[in-house]
């Protein structure tokens, strides 16, 4: 597994003018079409254009499973974080044309493939044809499988806003900074070990009439999570490719609010990991958090996915949010980070930032590791051990001692050490106890 800071212009200096076997990209994010709304909730889609990168022909057939799928997701930077606001359902598009948008094309024999260089584009109207769209879950975005026909493929097509890019209404302020993000996925793309580079977004401008008018220049190969960290100096993002699955940034931006408290901003964004993630841990020693909150985009268009929020928890020196724990039967269901998705996690708390490990579970089973860590800013002042829970910080006396039998005795979550959590009894002592005797390092 690796970590990394990667941004824009690292992708860019990073990249070869043409990679060995099929790499497909989204070179262009262009004109939109808003659909309407019902009941608040509105619909809308992007005109897209993939392109080739590599030195071999990329598979388009129309009729087999052997064809790239497109996702479109939206983002808002609102009071100073990023938070994705509406996602679609994949799109399974139509015949590739043969052009030049991204290199010199060398145009594939036939309409069942698109060729080295070439560019393919598909209309707002193509991208938000309802008959082309299927479900995301359905979909292994790590390799490009997916059944055909599509799930969808039979279904009534529904209301204007079915399987289309949804946004609620209250998510959409005039003011805000918008990304587009487009992703594509092709079997033959990850077979080449190239599909972690398929994701582009772009900035757009939301109007008083609900609609938006993407500006500046697509940021090729650059998800919207890494395009707000370019933006912005106050992110930190890392990355970590999960091995034999796909592709993660995790992101963290803290905001000294001035009266004396910080508010601690966290995101997962899965770029193409099929195990999807399941919790995030922060590790904490204050007296206090406030203000918790999970976000995340709404599946919607009889998704199997549920939109239950995450639990929040503290305790034994961490605060954590959680979905279900995986079982064959919620494999599909459970509200885990899957691909193509970003969900955000927030609190307010009287210590500012130290560097600390972050770790995050993942969700489907898989081959070790099951969940990775990262440094991130979390709050501190970072305590010599785990009973380290009063002043003077930085070593073990007796007030960390009084600090854990006062909270022990009033059930406060500082002294859940041991499981199980939520409840307090003799094993709690005896974790407390093992780390006061274990000293400071």
């Amino acid at each position: 597994m690796t970590a990394r800071r990667l941004t824009a212009a690292a992708i860019a200096l990073a990249a070869p003018a043409a990679l060995a076997g099929p790499d497909l990209i989204t070179g262009e994010i262009s004109t939109s079409v808003h659909y309407g709304q019902i009941d608040a909730v509105h619909a809308y889609a992007f005109a897209t254009t993939a392109c080739n990168l590599g030195d071999a022909d990329i598979n388009w057939f129309i009729d087999s499973p052997a064809h790239p799928v497109t996702i479109e997701n939206l983002y808002r930077v609102h009071d100073g974080h990023l938070e994705q606001v509406g996602l679609s359902f994949a799109a399974h598009t139509v015949i590739p044309l043969q052009n030049n948008l991204c290199s010199t094309c060398i145009p594939a024999a036939g309409f069942q493939s698109l060729g080295a260089g070439c560019s393919n584009t598909n209309a707002a109207s193509i991208m938000g044809a309802q008959a082309y769209l299927g479900s995301r879950s359905e979909i292994n975005a790590s390799t490009g499988a997916f059944p055909f026909p599509h799930d969808t493929a039979d279904e009534p097509l529904g209301d204007l806003l079915n399987r289309r890019l949804q946004v609620p209404e209250s998510l959409l302020t005039p003011g805000d900074t918008y990304f587009i993000e487009v992703q594509y996925v092709a079997a033959d793309d990850a077979d080449a070990g190239l599909g972690a580079n398929n994701a582009s977004s772009r900035t757009a401008t939301l109007s008083p009439a609900l609609t938006f008018a993407p500006t500046g220049d697509t940021h090729r190969q650059i998800p919207a999570i890494l395009a707000w960290a370019d933006a912005d100096p106050d992110v930190v993002v890392e990355t970590v490719d999960i091995p034999g699955d796909g592709r993660f940034h995790i992101a963290a931006k803290v905001v000294n609010l001035g009266d004396g408290t910080w508010r601690y901003h966290y995101a997962i964004h899965n770029l193409n990991s099929h195990r999807a993630a399941a919790s995030l841990s922060v590790p904490i020693r204050v007296e206090t958090v406030s203000d918790p909150i999970f976000q995340a985009p709404l599946y919607h268009s009889e998704s199997p996915v549920n939109n239950a929020p995450w639990a929040f928890w503290i305790g034994n020196g961490d605060v954590a949010w959680f979905t279900d724990a995986y079982t064959p039967e919620n494999e599909l269901s459970a509200n885990a980070v899957r691909w193509g998705a970003m969900y955000t996690f927030s609190m307010t708390t009287q210590s500012g930032p130290i560097t600390d490990d972050v770790t995050i579970g993942l969700f489907r089973p898989g081959a070790a590791p099951a969940s990775f860590s990262v440094p991130l800013p979390t709050p501190g002042p970072r305590f010599c051990s785990g009973a380290d829970i009063a002043e003077p910080f930085g070593q073990l006396d007796f007030s960390d001692v009084i600090a854990f039998l006062t909270a022990f005795a009033l059930g406060q979550p500082i002294a859940d050490y041991a499981e199980p959590f939520g409840q307090f009894d003799f094993s709690d002592v005896i974790v407390f106890l093992s780390e006061f005797a274990e000293g400071c390092p």
